[in-house]
């Protein structure tokens, strides 16, 4: 049992970067002086501190600075997102707060906080960031949702639902992509291509479809579904409010996803 126990710490700390593992070693380092006498109990406050914002920025450098792709998020993973750079945040605020109470007393000089105000302004680039990259997903998980919400091809319009030939093959994808900018002057939304981690937690395969942001009945949307009628190309045309939620117009373009199997 210990040794399982120590291989599980060794798997976990090898998992860690080099930030983390040294802030741990800091901290235990901090205790046991603390425990001697060598150090007063405000150090080890300190080292954990540090070892708190060295795990909270490991969890940005994996969902904020593109370790993830943004189409493998999912809501709890930008929660903690949002948390860890509300908490850096806090944490480099308050060190700054007391920084600048020393200047106005007039015992520290300016220039000894000038790398903390760098820092700060960061910090809150980061949030912004991470707030921003948050809000697409929650775009996707709206989109995804009303896609699942929808009824049966079998009931939808003709206007909402196109069966084409059935088929989507990847020269559809690139001949529509290049004809919608050619024809509005600018990039195509996709905003789901392929599998998505938000697809995938709802049991729904969309391997080989693509979900395009714009409202069905806008200017966009009617030129895209013309298209794809005049290309035999399957869509479906989602105008679906979701309760609690936007509302999240979109057009999936390919057959309808399918089920993953449970079993």
């Amino acid at each position: 049992m210990r040794f399982l126990v120590f291989l599980a710490a060794a798997l976990l700390a090898a998992a860690e970067s080099p930030k983390v593992i040294e802030a741990r070693q800091q901290l235990e380092r901090a205790r046991s002086q603390a425990a001697g006498g060598l150090l007063p109990a405000a150090k080890v406050a300190e080292a954990q501190q540090n070892l708190d914002d060295a795990l909270d920025g490991e969890i940005l450098d994996q969902t904020l600075y593109g370790r993830v792709n943004i189409q493998d998020l999912n809501e709890q993973q930008t929660d903690a997102m949002k948390q860890a750079a509300e908490r850096r945040l806090a944490r480099i605020q308050e060190k700054v707060d007391r920084g600048r109470k020393l200047i106005e007393e007039g015992v520290a000089e300016p220039y000894l906080f000038a790398d903390l105000e760098s820092e700060l302004a960061a910090r809150k680039q980061a949030l912004e960031q991470a707030n921003a990259r948050a809000s697409l997903v929650g775009e996707l998980v709206a989109m995804a949702t009303a896609e699942a919400a929808a009824p049966p091809p079998i009931v939808w319009r003709p206007k909402e639902h196109f069966e084409g030939d059935g088929l989507l093959e990847p020269r559809d994808i690139r001949d529509v992509t290049l004809a919608f900018e050619k024809q509005f002057h600018e990039p195509f939304p996709v905003s789901a291509r392929g599998s998505t981690a938000v697809h995938r937690a709802m049991g729904f395969d969309h391997t080989g479809r693509i979900d395009v942001a714009v409202a069905p009945d806008s200017a966009e949307g009617i030129w895209l579904r013309k298209y794809l009628e005049t290309k035999s190309i399957p869509y479906y045309a989602f105008r679906v409010a979701i309760p609690g939620k936007a509302t999240a117009p979109h057009i999936h373009i390919g057959p309808g996803s399918t089920r993953i199997p449970t079993d």
